[in-house]
Parts: structure tokens; C-alpha cells; sequence
């Protein structure tokens, strides 16, 4: 077999203290792990990743009482990879469709970065599935929309992987060469203690293999170009409009206080538009990835809120 031969999604199949299955939700087959017995969790990841980024969590939530589940997103890892649905609006009825499909009548939600943005959206379209809500590295997609368009030194520059995911074919350039730009990305975005940890090298290095599965750099970047192109569309402000909604589920939002992917200073004032019970916690020293970078931390946390609200 050619050394650069794709990678197919037997390598998502990772072992672990933890059982892999797949589950039919919203007319798509998802991959999800899961581990431990109690009120479901289901933890979000974001891009460039895939359900390896919660292997630090699932095994302390189960370990809590809880029912953990990390899933791949749609287009990732080894969920189905369909050319359509990427739009704010499917990808939250995927999180609810999951949900039920896991047998459950609502869950926590813990969402890291894309899985994050979409973990606000899904509290918002579909508050009844939805328990409490943790979110990582992620501002409320109306705080992001704003930044975007008055900080133009901040957020703007720093969202400028977004603006490349616009070209045509751009998911070429980032499975190019093993995947070197997802681990140039990764590695941008990490904080830089564990930037120089073997850790950071095997994750980057599993996390470029999972992005070479045929179709899911592809898949990874439509989310992006939906949200750059409904900006203009008339669907655009429909789902703006929408998410104006007041969050009313409590919510903790954990931040790395040098995060270059969403800044600190956008994720604030997330909390506005939460009405119930919420919580910002800044993480000193840490980058975009909190669960990786560091994990007890982020499990104690995620545990305390789990218990307290």
C-alpha cells in the first residue's frame, strides 16, 4: 500500500476504558464513546479534531456517576460524512437527535470550540434536551459575530484560518503533506507548556491522521463556509434572530487566558445572554484546549457544576 494512502476510520477506533458504538439521529449513522452510568454528558469536540480530545474526561466522568459520551460530529472521525447539512441549524438537531437516540430525555452538554458554538446554539433551538451547558474556548456566536466585525486587530486577525476555509478546494491545502497545516494550526492555538510536551506531538500527529479520512477535511470546512455565507443570506439573520433567545439552563464557560484562536476578550460577555445560573472562569496559562492542556483542572470543574447546579 502507498505510504500517502488515506487513512480509513478504523483509526477513530481508539481503545480505551470506554465501549465505541454508533447511533442513527437525524437520518445520519454517528460515531459515539462512552463510558460510565448515570445522567448523560455528551461532549462536543471541535476542529481539527475529533472524540479523542475528551479521552482525559470520559473516564473521570464515569469514574463521577456520570454517562459519558464523546461523539464525532458530523463529517468527522468516523460519523457519516454526507456533502450537505454543515448549517447552524442541523448540526444542533444532530445534538438533540443524538440525545435521543442515546435513549435520554436531556442532557449536559460540554462543548470545546466549533463543538462549543454549536452547544450554544443547540441550548438555544432545543432547550428542553438540554440539562446544563460547560463550554470551552468558545464565545456565544453572537459575541464571535461581533468581534468579527468591530475588532478587526483581534478577533478578525485572529480568525484568519476562517477566512482561508473560504477558497475553493482549501481542504486540500490542509491535508497536504500528511496534514502538516492541521498540526501547524494546533499548534498556533496551543498554549505554550504543553506546545512542547510529547503529548501535544502524538495528539497533533492522531489528530492529522483523522483529518485525512477521505471527505473530512472537506466536511470540516462546509460549517465554516456556511457560516461566512449566510452572513448575506436571509437564512443568516433568521438563525441571528434566533439566537437571540435567552439561554435558560445554567452555564460554565471555561477560557484559556491565552487563547489566539477566540480571545479571551471575545468570549466575554457571553453571559449575557444566559438567564439562568452562569459562571465565566478564566484558566491561567492556558491556550485554546483546556481539556488537553490541563485535564484535572477541567474535570474538577466540569464535576463541581455537574453537582452544584
Amino acid at each position: 500500500m502507498p505510504t500517502d494512502a488515506p487513512p480509513d476510520e478504523s483509526v477513530v477506533l481508539i481503545d480505551g476504558p470506554w465501549s465505541h458504538h454508533f447511533v442513527s439521529a437525524n437520518g445520519r449513522r454517528f460515531h459515539v464513546v462512552e463510558a460510565g452510568n448515570g445522567p448523560l454528558v455528551l461532549l462536543l469536540h471541535g476542529y481539527p479534531e475529533f472524540w479523542w480530545t475528551w479521552r482525559h474526561q470520559l473516564p473521570a466522568l464515569a469514574d463521577a456517576g456520570y454517562r459519558a459520551v464523546a461523539c464525532d460530529l458530523r463529517g468527522y472521525g468516523a460519523s457519516d460524512k454526507p456533502p450537505r447539512g454543515y448549517d447552524g441549524y442541523t448540526m444542533a438537531s444532530d445534538i438533540a437527535g443524538m440525545i435521543r437516540a442515546l435513549g435520554e430525555r436531556d442532557a449536559t452538554l460540554v462543548g470545546h470550540d466549533l463543538g462549543g458554538l454549536l452547544a450554544w446554539v443547540a441550548a438555544t433551538f432545543h432547550p428542553r434536551w438540554v440539562r446544563q451547558l460547560i463550554v470551552l474556548s468558545a464565545p456565544h456566536p453572537l459575541r464571535l459575530r461581533s468581534a468579527l466585525m468591530l475588532d478587526p486587530r483581534g478577533q478578525l486577525a485572529a480568525s484568519r484560518h476562517m477566512l482561508k476555509f473560504q477558497l475553493p478546494r482549501y481542504e486540500h491545502v490542509m491535508t497536504r503533506n500528511n496534514a502538516q497545516a492541521v498540526g501547524r494550526l494546533l499548534a498556533s492555538w496551543a498554549g505554550p507548556t504543553w506546545r512542547q510536551t510529547d503529548d501535544f506531538q502524538q495528539y497533533a500527529q492522531v489528530c492529522r491522521t483523522a483529518m485525512r479520512i477521505p471527505q473530512a477535511s472537506f466536511c470540516a470546512l462546509e460549517a465554516y463556509r456556511w457560516a461566512a455565507r449566510s452572513m448575506l443570506r436571509l437564512s443568516g439573520y433568521r438563525f441571528n434572530k434566533l439566537l437571540q433567545t435567552p439561554i435558560m439552563v445554567p452555564t460554565l464557560q471555561l477560557h484559556g487566558s491565552l487563547d489566539p484562536c477566540f480571545l479571551p476578550r471575545t468570549a466575554q460577555g457571553s453571559g449575557r445572554y444566559v438567564a439562568s445560573r452562569y459562571e465565566w472562569l478564566a484558566l491561567d496559562g492556558i491556550g485554546h484546549f483546556p481539556q488537553l492542556e490541563a485535564p484535572e483542572v477541567v474535570n474538577g470543574e466540569i464535576v463541581r457544576w455537574l453537582k452544584e447546579s
